[in-house]
């Protein structure tokens, strides 16, 4: 998966909103996070980013705040927007609030968390739980950190709020003792996951109050990050060695293979790196596998031996956790100290947490690899293999899927009909996934069939629009409804339906070409709610080629028009999805002040390929972060040198 979007208002500077007027404005900044594993990563670039950006503005609240406040808020975020994604599954919003001193009471940092699911209940660290490998501290590590906290219920919404507040305890350093150590405090949650020295220089006891916290949330934003489960392992292992342990392993069980598959060593990490080599072979012998009776506890093992040992006679503890993710075993932790018999209570109680998080990093994974691989193969099946060639006419197409894994909504098809005819489409489903692939996977052949039986353009358009309202309408509702039931979801006030029917709604320009004796090229084409195309001239001017009309599948009783212009040798004709022209970067977007048709006006003289080539280059340069939009167009050229008799052309085959 692509880097997640921050949606945050913005007023005066970025980043930073103030709610109110006068001495009573409270400055505020909100964003939109996806129920998806990562949000939590992205909710703490978010919470460090406005609080970086208070601080800047010269604030006076702010100034009353020190770096362990920012730390409690970057873990309070973390867990609660993971709690929310895991539990909830739905969009999350997340809103910092910093409020005034009043009277004794301190300064203080507010959040709230908000999932849309008030249902499903909020899940605390005492209550009771099936599979305890897919929970983390929640809402015990809220009431640690927080002041004071609670849950607010609202129509369609729950909020998870906290208050952090900003006295002494957080704006006074710590007073160093005589042996340089801090005083009444647990190890600086700032740098959890600092590199370590070695197993001689840990402060086992600290693991157990605020710095064992701030490492978990920590390593939860690093893991959600990762979309690869060997990804995941390879972050994961170099967070326990030497933090928590000289050396670890990690297995994964092959998706699919059965249980007679042996699982794989995904790493071997140690603190001295020479002794990697003569650990990894001796564990590989002897693949590691817990049976699910053991439950998700530490299970004690038996030491490897002399290829672990750095000095003395190369004994040691070794506990072995599984990752479970869903119920389901996805491999196993194995974790060394070595010159001790037993591995203390607070780090085995860490350790059992950090592996649930990695359970649930795998699973996330696995399930994006799924989804990816779905949607390649949908992808495939929804496109065709390859686009008609046009005497005397030259194409280029462009398509780029959006990189999130799933199938988009953006099609194109370029094919011959009886009469001397070809017809190009570019469309664009709203929405993606399932939903999107079932409008797409009926919108294209529905399109072939209505062209070759001879109707109009703007007659294709008018039967299409209504096939939609019918056929396509059932055919969504009933995929959001199997892809609710296989998420969990439950259907609320028919939202699940509404939002699922909305993916029969269809951008789409289309159109047909008839070449002339005289070397021009005839063109027929219609806009329905889709970018219009723009034509290019030899000259450099550029023009609209259509009218807009509204979208497919929303008005049942439209009549659908269209324009008949003809292209001249060395015309060309833009095509694209919303992709090229809703491109962003910040507030602006691509096609902002005509910036499409300005950049289309520099092509002039360029083949088509070398069109599409530029636009195309303009779109990713146009922001620093790749397209996270399908992006697709198609270049139509009429070559200057085309041969004037095109009788002999087998455009009706």
């Amino acid at each position: 998966m692509g880097p997640i979007p921050l949606q945050r208002d913005i007023v005066q500077r970025p980043g930073i909103v103030i709610a109110g007027q006068g001495e009573g404005a409270r400055p505020v900044a909100r964003t939109s996070l996806p129920g998806i594993p990562q949000a939590s990563a992205a909710a703490r670039r978010f919470v460090r980013a406005a609080l970086g950006d208070w601080t800047g503005s010269g604030l006076p609240t702010v100034g009353e705040f020190g770096e362990r406040l920012t730390d409690d808020a970057l873990t309070v975020a973390s867990e609660l927007v993971t709690n929310a994604v895991v539990h909830a599954g739905t969009t999350v919003e997340l809103l910092l609030r910093l409020e005034d001193s009043a009277g004794p009471e301190p300064a203080a940092l507010v959040l709230e968390i908000t999932d849309h699911h008030p249902a499903r209940s909020v899940r605390d660290g005492r209550a009771e739980r099936p599979d305890p490998a897919e929970y983390g501290r929640g809402l015990q590590l809220v009431a640690t950190l927080a002041e004071s906290w609670g849950i607010t219920y609202r129509t369609g919404l729950k909020t998870v709020w906290a208050r952090l507040p900003g006295d002494d305890r957080y704006g006074i350093p710590d007073a160093p003792s005589d042996d340089g150590a801090t005083r009444g405090h647990a190890p600086r949650a700032a740098g959890p996951l600092a590199p370590a020295s070695g197993h001689a220089a840990r402060d086992d006891a600290g693991w157990a109050g605020r710095g064992g916290l701030s490492f978990l949330a920590e390593a939860s934003g690093l893991l959600a990050g990762q979309l690869d489960e060997d990804l995941v392992a390879s972050t994961a292992g170099p967070l326990l060695v030497p933090r928590l342990a000289d050396w670890c392993a990690i297995w994964l069980e092959s998706e699919g293979g059965g249980p007679a598959a042996a699982p794989r060593l995904a790493g071997v990490w140690h603190s001295d790196e020479a002794r990697t080599a003569l650990l990894r072979p001796a564990l590989e012998k002897d693949p590691l596998r817990l049976p699910g009776s053991v439950g998700t506890g530490p299970v004690p093992m038996p030491w490897p031996g002399s290829a672990t040992a750095e000095r003395g006679d190369g004994t040691g503890a070794a506990l072995a956790h599984r990752i479970i993710s869903g119920g389901r075993t996805l491999g196993a932790v194995l974790v060394g100290r070595e010159g001790t018999d037993h591995i203390p209570d607070e780090v085995a109680v860490l350790l059992a947490d950090f592996v649930r998080r990695v359970g649930l990093a795998v699973g996330a994974a696995r399930a994006y690899t799924r989804q990816a691989t779905i949607s390649r193969i949908l992808q495939r099946g929804l496109l065709p293999s390859k686009v008609a060639e046009i005497p005397g006419v030259t194409s280029a197409l462009v398509y780029e899927p959006g990189d999130d894994g799933v199938v988009g909504g953006d099609f194109y098809d370029l094919f011959p009909c009886p009469g001397g005819r070809w017809c190009f489409v570019l469309g664009d489903v709203q929405g993606s996934g399932p939903e999107a692939a079932v409008v797409t996977g009926l919108a294209r052949p529905w399109l072939r069939l209505l062209s070759r039986e001879g109707f109009r353009v703007g007659e294709v358009l008018d039967r299409l629009n209504r096939l939609l309202l019918d056929d396509a309408m059932e055919a969504a509702e009933a995929a959001a409804l199997m892809v609710a039931a296989a998420g969990g979801q439950q259907i609320q006030d028919g939202q699940q339906i509404q939002d699922g029917s909305q993916s029969r709604f269809l951008s789409l320009l289309y159109g047909d070409l008839v070449p002339l004796p005289d070397g021009r090229v005839r063109c027929t084409v219609a806009s329905a709610g889709h970018p219009l195309p723009l034509l290019l001239r030899p000259d450099g001017s550029v023009r609209p080629a259509a009218e807009p009309q509204v979208l497919l599948g929303v008005v049942e009783d439209v009549a659908y028009g269209s324009q008949t212009f003809d292209l001249a040798p060395g015309d060309s004709l833009l095509c694209v999805t919303d992709g090229v022209t809703e491109r962003r970067s910040g507030r602006l977007m691509f096609d902002d002040g005509d910036g499409l048709a300005r950049v289309l006006a520099d092509c002039a003289g360029l083949p088509a390929a070398g069109i599409a080539g530029r636009i195309k280059q303009a779109v990713h340069t146009f922001a620093e972060r790749p397209p996270d939009d399908d992006l697709a167009l198609l270049v139509i050229q009429v070559d200057e040198d085309r041969h004037t008799d095109v009788r002999g052309s087998s455009a009706g085959e």
